[in-house]
C-alpha cells in the first residue's frame, strides 16, 4: 500500500485530490497539509511513501519545502503539482529530488500514475512539459540562467522572505517563526543586503525573479 501526505492550501483541491487517490486499491491518504511547514511536519510524523505537494502556498512554498525536506533523509518520494509549465521551474525542481512534477489541468489522468511511478524511484512528468527537461537535468552544468543557488539564502531566509511577500509585519513575522523583533529585523536586512534590493518591492521582484519565492496561483 502506498500511503501518500497531500498539500495544497486551498481545502477543496485537498479533498478532490483524496477522493481521487481513494479511489485506487493501492494507496491511501493518511495527512494533509495546508502549507509547507506542514508538509514537512507530517513528513517527519507519518513517514509517507509520496508526497503530493501543490508548489504555491503561503508561509513555505513547495519549492522551499521541497529542498527542506531532502536534508531530512527521509524516504519519502515527492510529487508537484502546479499550474507553472516554465521548463526552468520544472527543472529546477526535479534537480532539488522531485520524481514527478503534474500541471494542476493534468492532474485527473495523471496523478496515480504519477504516484505509482514515483513510490518505485521512477521520474513523471505532464506530457505537456517538454521531454528537453531530462537532458537538461542530467546536464545541470550548462547555463541555465539565473537560479537560486547563485544566492546562499539560509532555510529562515527564504521562509522570511516568502512571508515579506504575503505581506507579514515584522511583529506578526516574529510570532509565525518564534524569534524576536530584532532578529527578524536582523534577517530582513541581510536579504535586503544579499539581494542587493533598495526597498521591499525590489526584494520581492528580484525573488521572484530567481525564482526563491513564488506568488500563489
Amino acid at each position: 500500500m502506498i500511503t501518500v501526505v497531500v498539500t495544497d492550501d486551498h481545502h477543496l483541491v485537498r479533498e478532490g485530490i483524496r477522493a481521487l487517490i481513494e479511489k485506487a486499491n493501492d494507496m491511501e491518504v493518511v495527512g494533509e497539509a495546508a502549507d509547507g511547514l506542514q508538509a514537512i511536519e507530517l513528513v517527519q510524523s507519518l513517514k509517507p511513501g509520496v508526497l503530493v505537494m501543490d508548489i504555491a502556498m503561503p508561509r513555505l512554498n513547495g519549492m522551499q519545502a521541497l529542498e527542506q525536506i531532502q536534508t531530512l533523509n527521509q524516504k519519502t518520494k515527492i510529487v508537484i503539482l502546479s499550474m507553472y509549465s516554465n521548463e526552468t521551474l520544472v527543472r529546477k525542481a526535479l534537480q532539488k529530488g522531485a520524481k514527478g512534477y503534474l500541471l494542476k489541468d493534468s492532474v485527473k489522468e495523471e496523478l496515480l500514475l504519477a504516484i505509482r511511478a514515483a513510490s518505485h524511484g521512477a521520474i513523471y512528468l505532464s506530457p505537456t512539459i517538454s521531454e528537453a527537461i531530462f537532458a537538461d537535468v542530467s546536464n545541470p552544468e550548462e547555463g541555465t540562467g539565473e537560479t537560486d543557488s547563485l544566492i546562499p539564502l539560509t532555510n529562515r531566509e527564504i521562509q522570511l522572505l516568502q512571508l515579506i511577500s504575503e505581506g507579514y509585519t515584522n511583529s506578526e513575522m516574529a510570532e509565525q517563526m518564534h524569534l524576536s523583533i530584532k532578529t527578524v529585523e536582523r534577517h530582513r536586512a541581510n536579504l535586503m543586503t544579499k539581494l542587493n534590493a533598495r526597498n521591499l518591492v525590489e526584494l520581492i521582484r528580484i525573488a521572484i525573479r530567481h525564482g526563491l519565492i513564488l506568488m500563489d496561483e
